[in-house]
């Protein structure tokens, strides 16, 4: 109940993420969705929880395709995602490259590598043998700023060079980079910052919604197809096993169904039956909404309508 008194909410969900730590495996993490109304002080919960040490991060989501004009002060644009993990070594899956990902790499000089990036060519650390001097194809001296070193040797950077691995520039007398090639590097590290346009905005999972219930009141906090997908691209496997306690509208349920994942759903309220159960049905009969033709979802599998 998102109306009770801060403590008493408070007081609410610290038994619950308890349970929910107990329920969780020693791999697993677990995802959190909240606005800043409890957010910060529920982060100081979940420390408590699952201790500092397996904070995470936070996602920031963007939910508003628009700013409300109507706001008294700000116009809030996110809510965060809280992530923690049972055990500290816990690692996301890396992401699927996308077009996107891949359109910041070129090919100025016709490398036979293929596409590049220019890499920074200073160390983050002290390297001791990282302070030198090198002479550029046009005879200019290059020498790392006071306080920073070069990130590889002398003999390295000349081994480099030679590959055709070093860019000098178009001209030939720019600073040294080292190329980063696209057909060397691999799948993306998940960023904290997740826009509308990668994951859904409320607008996208209310017309997800109205899709499938023309004629039912809408959720107030309803969360789009694909922002489930994510976060199951970044933290499951096929097969494995989700849980969503505070199921909603059901769209924890229908995106693991549509990706593979065996799933529970636990919601106390009547639209348990009045649209999680005929949401999920739609599920089964291969709708076609959220994230169903870019999973090339066509329907099947099962499920079980339990009451506790």
């Amino acid at each position: 109940d998102d109306n009770l008194e801060h403590s008493q909410w408070l007081s609410m969900m610290l038994p619950r993420l308890q349970l929910l730590r107990e329920l969780l495996r020693e791999d697993g993490s677990i995802w959190v969705t909240i606005d800043d109304n409890e957010g910060h002080y529920l982060k100081v919960l979940m420390d408590e929880v699952f201790g500092r040490g397996n904070f995470v991060d936070t996602v920031i989501w963007q939910k508003a395709d628009s700013p409300r004009n109507s706001a008294r002060q700000f116009s809030s644009d996110h809510d965060y995602v809280f992530v923690y993990s049972k055990s500290p070594d816990w690692t996301p899956i890396k992401l699927e490259r996308t077009d996107e990902a891949n359109s910041i790499y070129a090919n100025p000089d016709g490398d036979e590598r293929g596409p590049w990036l220019p890499g920074d060519p200073y160390a983050n650390k002290p390297y001791s043998r990282g302070l030198y001097t090198i002479f550029g194809p046009t005879g200019r001296t290059f020498s790392p700023p006071p306080g920073r070193f070069w990130r590889v040797s002398q003999e390295r950077l000349r081994e480099l060079d030679v590959e055709g691995r070093v860019w000098w520039g178009p001209t030939g007398d720019a600073r040294p980079s080292i190329k980063r090639y696209l057909s060397e590097v691999g799948n993306l590290v998940p960023r904290t910052l997740w826009s509308k346009d990668e994951v859904g905005s409320n607008r996208t999972s209310k017309n997800e919604m109205r899709m499938l219930f023309p004629d039912a009141a809408s959720f107030t906090t309803p969360k789009p197809e694909r922002l489930l997908q994510r976060v199951f691209s970044v933290a499951t496997n096929p097969n494995d096993l989700i849980l969503d306690s505070f199921l909603g509208s059901g769209t924890t349920a229908a995106v693991a169904q549509k990706m593979g994942r065996r799933w529970i759903g636990i919601e106390m309220g009547e639209h348990a039956q009045t649209h999680c159960l005929p949401r999920l049905q739609k599920v089964l009969d291969g709708e076609q909404g959220g994230i169903s033709k870019a999973v090339n979802w066509q329907g099947g599998g099962s499920f079980r309508f339990l009451r506790l």
